[in-house]
């Protein structure tokens, strides 16, 4: 367990040699269940250091797990991988696309974050510096919001590099909301308009913008889209089919 820890360190410091030889040692052990997590560790880093073949027989594995599970998380992280180590351009953006859509209907968000993350730093080195900076912000929102410092600022090091400085943000305050705000913030985060969200609850329209000014002033956010992607806010996705 340690050595899978130290290999999530070193990926989110972007010390990915360091972080294969953690994930390699615990991929070894097999131990149950922690290898899948550990795959996915071993395959960016490996990615990242420039040796794609040490990951070819992890990806195989993460693969038939997805395969045999089918579940919109295991599918959407093997994508991310295979895009990872996809030499195909096209190909790639499709996986990275694909892994985005199937963690979205997730409640696992961190999986999410590192997604729009890897995807932002693959458009910033195509050059596509427009999609790189919307992939790569909302990374750093959502890994800053669940404090996953190390991963927000590598977001942060891509962003400086297309020109774009990353807003900080405090990490998810959302034990600070009142009980009635904690409701709101919900059904807001859950696509709820102000006028619905004011049916649900029997309250006034004039009551609820009320009551978001203060959601928004004591989360220090801005946005609807950013109440989403707080994790303790985010709405669960119906599964597909």
């Amino acid at each position: 367990m340690l050595e899978y820890s130290d290999a999530v360190l070193q990926n989110g410091l972007g010390h990915y040699d360091a972080a294969l030889t953690s994930a390699r040692r615990v991929c070894e052990c097999d131990e149950l269940g922690i290898r899948a997590f550990a795959s996915i560790e071993l395959i960016e880093a490996a990615a990242y250091s420039g040796k794609p073949e040490l990951a070819v027989e992890e990806l195989d594995r993460l693969s038939a797990r997805a395969a045999a599970s089918g579940t919109d998380w295991a599918v959407g992280v093997q994508l991310r991988s295979r895009a990872l180590l996809c030499s195909r351009q096209d190909e790639a953006d499709g996986l990275f696309l694909g892994a985005i859509d199937r963690l979205e209907r997730t409640t696992i968000r961190t999986q999410l974050a590192r997604a729009h993350l890897v995807y932002g730093e693959w458009l910033r080195r195509a050059s596509r510096r427009r999609d790189a900076r919307a992939h790569l912000t909302a990374a750093h929102d959502m890994l800053t919001s669940m404090g996953a410092g190390a991963f927000a600022a590598r977001a942060a090091r891509e962003l400086r590099v297309i020109g774009q400085r990353a807003h900080a943000r405090t990490p998810d305050r959302v034990d600070e909301l009142t009980p009635q705000e904690l409701q709101v913030a919900r059904l807001v985060a859950s696509g709820a308009t102000n006028k619905e969200v004011a049916s649900e609850l029997f309250l006034s329209a004039r009551t609820i913008d009320a009551h978001l000014r203060s959601i928004f002033r004591k989360l220090d956010i801005t946005s609807r889209r950013q109440l989403r992607e707080l994790p303790r806010l985010a709405p669960r996705r119906a599964p597909r089919g």
